[in-house]
Protein backbone atom coordinates (compact mmCIF):
# COMPACT_ATOMS: atom_id res chain seq x y z
CA UNK A 1 0.00 0.00 0.00
CA UNK A 2 1.26 3.25 -1.41
CA UNK A 3 1.17 6.28 1.51
CA UNK A 4 4.14 8.69 0.97
CA UNK A 5 2.90 11.92 -0.86
CA UNK A 6 5.31 10.97 -3.85
CA UNK A 7 4.33 7.68 -4.86
CA UNK A 8 0.13 8.87 -4.24
CA UNK A 9 0.88 11.58 -6.97
CA UNK A 10 2.72 9.07 -9.19
CA UNK A 11 -0.13 6.79 -9.56
CA UNK A 12 -2.35 9.80 -9.56
CA UNK A 13 -0.46 11.02 -12.40
CA UNK A 14 -0.35 7.59 -14.39
CA UNK A 15 -3.76 7.43 -14.10
CA UNK A 16 -4.10 10.82 -16.11
CA UNK A 17 -1.48 9.37 -18.05
CA UNK A 18 -4.25 6.50 -19.03
CA UNK A 19 -6.82 8.88 -19.67
CA UNK A 20 -4.80 10.86 -21.83
CA UNK A 21 -3.99 7.80 -24.19
CA UNK A 22 -5.12 5.53 -27.19
CA UNK A 23 -5.57 3.25 -24.79
CA UNK A 24 -9.09 1.10 -25.00
CA UNK A 25 -11.43 2.22 -22.16
CA UNK A 26 -11.32 -0.94 -20.56
CA UNK A 27 -8.08 -0.21 -20.44
CA UNK A 28 -7.74 2.59 -18.56
CA UNK A 29 -10.70 1.86 -16.16
CA UNK A 30 -8.27 -1.63 -15.47
CA UNK A 31 -5.28 1.15 -14.97
CA UNK A 32 -7.66 2.72 -12.76
CA UNK A 33 -8.74 0.22 -10.02
CA UNK A 34 -5.11 -1.09 -10.01
CA UNK A 35 -3.69 2.65 -9.42
CA UNK A 36 -6.38 2.58 -6.54
CA UNK A 37 -5.78 -0.65 -4.86
CA UNK A 38 -2.20 0.97 -4.66
CA UNK A 39 -2.75 3.88 -3.32
CA UNK A 40 -5.96 4.33 -1.08
CA UNK A 41 -5.23 2.21 2.21
CA UNK A 42 -7.64 0.09 3.67
CA UNK A 43 -8.86 -2.00 1.01
CA UNK A 44 -7.91 -4.82 -0.90
CA UNK A 45 -9.84 -4.52 -3.75
CA UNK A 46 -10.92 -1.95 -5.88
CA UNK A 47 -13.52 -1.97 -9.01
CA UNK A 48 -15.78 0.36 -11.23
CA UNK A 49 -19.41 -0.14 -12.94
CA UNK A 50 -20.77 1.65 -15.44
CA UNK A 51 -24.67 2.54 -15.81
CA UNK A 52 -26.68 2.04 -18.96
CA UNK A 53 -29.89 3.91 -20.33
CA UNK A 54 -31.77 1.50 -19.08
CA UNK A 55 -30.79 1.88 -15.62
CA UNK A 56 -28.65 -1.83 -16.15
CA UNK A 57 -25.79 -1.74 -13.65
CA UNK A 58 -22.70 -3.48 -15.15
CA UNK A 59 -19.03 -3.61 -13.51
CA UNK A 60 -15.92 -3.30 -16.01
CA UNK A 61 -12.94 -3.55 -14.23
CA UNK A 62 -11.63 -5.13 -11.08
CA UNK A 63 -8.81 -6.26 -9.04
CA UNK A 64 -10.23 -9.54 -8.04
CA UNK A 65 -13.16 -12.23 -8.25
CA UNK A 66 -14.88 -10.64 -4.79
CA UNK A 67 -15.24 -7.47 -6.83
CA UNK A 68 -17.70 -9.51 -9.80
CA UNK A 69 -19.31 -11.83 -7.17
CA UNK A 70 -20.05 -8.33 -4.57
CA UNK A 71 -20.92 -6.25 -7.38
CA UNK A 72 -23.26 -8.72 -8.74
CA UNK A 73 -25.13 -9.47 -5.33
CA UNK A 74 -25.73 -5.73 -4.87
CA UNK A 75 -27.33 -5.03 -8.05
CA UNK A 76 -29.18 -7.89 -8.31
CA UNK A 77 -30.78 -7.01 -4.44
CA UNK A 78 -30.53 -3.05 -5.60
CA UNK A 79 -29.28 -2.20 -1.65
CA UNK A 80 -25.31 -2.14 -0.41
CA UNK A 81 -23.26 0.59 -0.49
CA UNK A 82 -22.01 0.83 -3.67
CA UNK A 83 -25.58 0.79 -5.26
CA UNK A 84 -26.63 3.36 -2.98
CA UNK A 85 -23.71 5.72 -3.92
CA UNK A 86 -24.36 4.97 -7.41
CA UNK A 87 -28.39 5.34 -7.39
CA UNK A 88 -28.32 8.50 -4.77
CA UNK A 89 -25.09 10.31 -5.30
CA UNK A 90 -22.11 11.09 -3.31
CA UNK A 91 -19.85 8.60 -1.21
CA UNK A 92 -21.85 5.69 0.78
CA UNK A 93 -19.19 3.77 3.41
CA UNK A 94 -19.76 0.73 5.20
CA UNK A 95 -17.36 0.30 8.35
CA UNK A 96 -18.22 -2.72 9.64
CA UNK A 97 -20.42 -5.43 7.81
CA UNK A 98 -21.08 -7.25 11.27
CA UNK A 99 -23.22 -3.81 12.55
CA UNK A 100 -24.39 -2.83 9.41
CA UNK A 101 -28.32 -2.87 9.89
CA UNK A 102 -29.01 -0.87 6.57
CA UNK A 103 -28.83 -3.60 4.12
CA UNK A 104 -30.22 -6.47 5.66
CA UNK A 105 -30.71 -8.67 2.74
CA UNK A 106 -27.27 -7.62 1.09
CA UNK A 107 -25.27 -8.15 4.56
CA UNK A 108 -26.35 -11.20 4.75
CA UNK A 109 -25.31 -12.43 1.63
CA UNK A 110 -21.85 -10.73 1.66
CA UNK A 111 -20.48 -11.78 5.27
CA UNK A 112 -20.55 -15.26 3.34
CA UNK A 113 -18.02 -13.65 0.96
CA UNK A 114 -15.49 -12.54 3.85
CA UNK A 115 -16.68 -9.01 3.22
CA UNK A 116 -15.88 -6.54 5.87
CA UNK A 117 -16.36 -2.99 4.94
CA UNK A 118 -16.75 -1.16 1.47
CA UNK A 119 -16.85 1.95 0.16
CA UNK A 120 -18.84 3.11 -3.06
CA UNK A 121 -18.36 6.72 -4.82
CA UNK A 122 -20.17 7.74 -7.47
CA UNK A 123 -19.01 8.92 -11.21
CA UNK A 124 -20.65 11.33 -12.87
CA UNK A 125 -20.27 13.59 -15.37
CA UNK A 126 -22.08 17.38 -15.86
CA UNK A 127 -25.02 15.27 -17.68
CA UNK A 128 -25.90 12.04 -15.87
CA UNK A 129 -24.59 9.27 -13.59
CA UNK A 130 -21.68 7.53 -15.23
CA UNK A 131 -21.24 4.81 -12.50
CA UNK A 132 -19.39 3.85 -9.61
CA UNK A 133 -16.01 3.79 -8.26
CA UNK A 134 -16.27 0.86 -5.27
CA UNK A 135 -13.77 -0.17 -2.38
CA UNK A 136 -14.12 -3.76 -0.59
CA UNK A 137 -12.04 -5.08 2.39
CA UNK A 138 -11.31 -8.26 4.37
CA UNK A 139 -11.01 -6.40 7.61
CA UNK A 140 -13.37 -3.98 9.24
CA UNK A 141 -12.70 -0.15 9.60
CA UNK A 142 -11.52 2.72 6.64
CA UNK A 143 -9.21 4.85 7.30
CA UNK A 144 -9.45 8.62 7.41
CA UNK A 145 -7.44 9.38 4.55
CA UNK A 146 -9.40 6.80 2.39
CA UNK A 147 -12.28 8.85 1.44
CA UNK A 148 -9.99 11.86 0.14
CA UNK A 149 -8.13 9.56 -1.88
CA UNK A 150 -10.69 7.67 -3.35
CA UNK A 151 -12.37 10.75 -4.33
CA UNK A 152 -9.56 11.96 -6.36
CA UNK A 153 -9.27 8.54 -8.27
CA UNK A 154 -13.49 9.15 -8.60
CA UNK A 155 -13.07 12.00 -10.61
CA UNK A 156 -10.13 10.26 -13.15
CA UNK A 157 -12.83 7.76 -13.40
CA UNK A 158 -15.08 9.75 -13.97
CA UNK A 159 -13.23 11.80 -16.90
CA UNK A 160 -12.44 8.48 -18.72
CA UNK A 161 -16.15 7.44 -18.56
CA UNK A 162 -17.31 10.62 -19.80
CA UNK A 163 -14.63 10.98 -22.42
CA UNK A 164 -15.78 7.12 -24.08
CA UNK A 165 -19.50 8.00 -23.52
CA UNK A 166 -18.63 11.27 -25.49
CA UNK A 167 -16.49 9.51 -28.52
CA UNK A 168 -19.37 6.56 -28.46
CA UNK A 169 -22.02 8.83 -28.92
CA UNK A 170 -20.28 10.46 -31.94
CA UNK A 171 -19.60 7.03 -33.48
CA UNK A 172 -23.31 6.80 -33.13
CA UNK A 173 -23.97 10.30 -34.83
CA UNK A 174 -22.07 9.83 -37.59
CA UNK A 175 -23.22 5.98 -38.30
CA UNK A 176 -27.00 7.61 -38.40
CA UNK A 177 -26.32 10.44 -40.31
CA UNK A 178 -24.52 7.87 -42.53
CA UNK A 179 -27.46 5.07 -42.63
CA UNK A 180 -30.03 8.26 -43.25
CA UNK A 181 -28.64 9.73 -46.38
CA UNK A 182 -27.56 6.24 -47.90
CA UNK A 183 -31.61 5.07 -46.99
CA UNK A 184 -32.98 8.86 -48.70
CA UNK A 185 -30.85 7.71 -51.87
CA UNK A 186 -31.92 4.39 -52.16
CA UNK A 187 -35.86 6.01 -52.01
CA UNK A 188 -35.07 8.57 -54.32
CA UNK A 189 -33.71 5.78 -56.95
CA UNK A 190 -36.44 3.27 -56.26
CA UNK A 191 -39.19 5.50 -56.18
CA UNK A 192 -37.98 8.68 -58.48
CA UNK A 193 -38.17 11.07 -55.98
CA UNK A 194 -36.70 14.13 -54.86
CA UNK A 195 -34.81 14.07 -51.78
CA UNK A 196 -36.91 16.13 -49.51
CA UNK A 197 -40.11 13.27 -50.63
CA UNK A 198 -37.42 10.46 -49.73
CA UNK A 199 -36.60 12.21 -46.41
CA UNK A 200 -40.29 12.73 -45.24
CA UNK A 201 -40.89 9.05 -46.79
CA UNK A 202 -38.99 7.53 -44.33
CA UNK A 203 -39.94 10.01 -41.54
CA UNK A 204 -43.76 9.21 -41.92
CA UNK A 205 -42.26 5.51 -41.71
CA UNK A 206 -41.24 6.11 -38.69
CA UNK A 207 -43.70 7.82 -36.89
CA UNK A 208 -46.02 5.52 -38.61
CA UNK A 209 -44.37 2.24 -37.02
CA UNK A 210 -43.45 4.02 -33.69
CA UNK A 211 -39.83 3.06 -34.63
CA UNK A 212 -36.55 5.21 -34.30
CA UNK A 213 -35.39 7.03 -37.91
CA UNK A 214 -32.31 5.15 -37.40
CA UNK A 215 -33.29 1.80 -37.25
CA UNK A 216 -36.01 2.74 -40.36
CA UNK A 217 -32.84 3.70 -42.48
CA UNK A 218 -30.84 0.71 -41.57
CA UNK A 219 -33.67 -1.61 -42.67
CA UNK A 220 -33.52 0.21 -46.00
CA UNK A 221 -29.90 -0.05 -46.62
CA UNK A 222 -29.77 -3.77 -45.70
CA UNK A 223 -32.46 -4.30 -47.46
CA UNK A 224 -31.55 -2.99 -50.42
CA UNK A 225 -28.15 -4.81 -49.81
CA UNK A 226 -29.70 -8.54 -49.59
CA UNK A 227 -31.67 -7.63 -52.88
CA UNK A 228 -28.10 -6.41 -54.66
CA UNK A 229 -26.28 -9.63 -53.36
CA UNK A 230 -29.42 -12.30 -54.12
CA UNK A 231 -28.72 -11.83 -58.40
CA UNK A 232 -25.31 -11.24 -58.23
CA UNK A 233 -25.10 -14.69 -56.50
CA UNK A 234 -27.56 -16.52 -58.83
CA UNK A 235 -25.49 -15.16 -61.20
CA UNK A 236 -22.20 -16.07 -60.22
Amino acid sequence: MLHDRNDIAAALTEAARSINSHRSIDDTLEAIVRAAQQTVPGFEHVGISITHGNGRIETRAGTGQLVWDIDELQYKLHEGPCYDAITSGGVTTMPDIATEQRWPRYVEEAAQHGLAAQMGLQLYSDESTLGGLNFYSWQPGIDPDAIQLAELFAAHASIALGRARHEHQLNESVTTRQAIGTAIGIVMERYRIPEDRAFQFLVRASSTGNVKLRTIAQEVVDTANRDFAVPAAEGG
